[in-house]
């Protein structure tokens, strides 16, 4: 049984965190192409660790292990976009062209 709030809260953190990292996973599997499997993994991976580093910030027993949990966040936060946008671009470079709908598509052009 929890004994604090903070463990209540950390809990529900945590455990919203896992449900995101596990979204992030199953999209991954299941959407059409690559670029949309990168949208999804790089958001819910960057939502889900961050919610689960905020839930242990609150279990942390001192203020270092907090600063150092704001830093893990703070360099997830700048790597797992960034990364996200270097593997776009890299596809794009490379021929992969995003999978368009062909109503979408005939409706763009002039």
């Amino acid at each position: 049984m929890p004994e604090s709030a903070f463990e209540i809260v950390s809990a529900v953190l945590m455990l919203t965190g896992a449900l995101f990292a596990v979204i992030g996973g199953i999209g991954v599997v299941r959407l059409p192409d690559f670029f949309c499997r990168i949208h999804g993994a790089g958001i819910t991976d960057t939502l889900g660790a961050g919610l689960i580093l905020a839930g242990l910030m609150f279990l942390s027993p001192g203020w270092i292990v907090t600063a150092k949990l704001v830093s893990i966040l703070v360099f997830l936060w700048i790597t797992s976009p960034t990364s996200t946008h270097a593997l776009a671009n890299a596809a794009l470079e490379t021929g992969l062209r995003p999978r368009v709908d062909e109503a979408e598509e005939a409706s763009s052009i002039p």
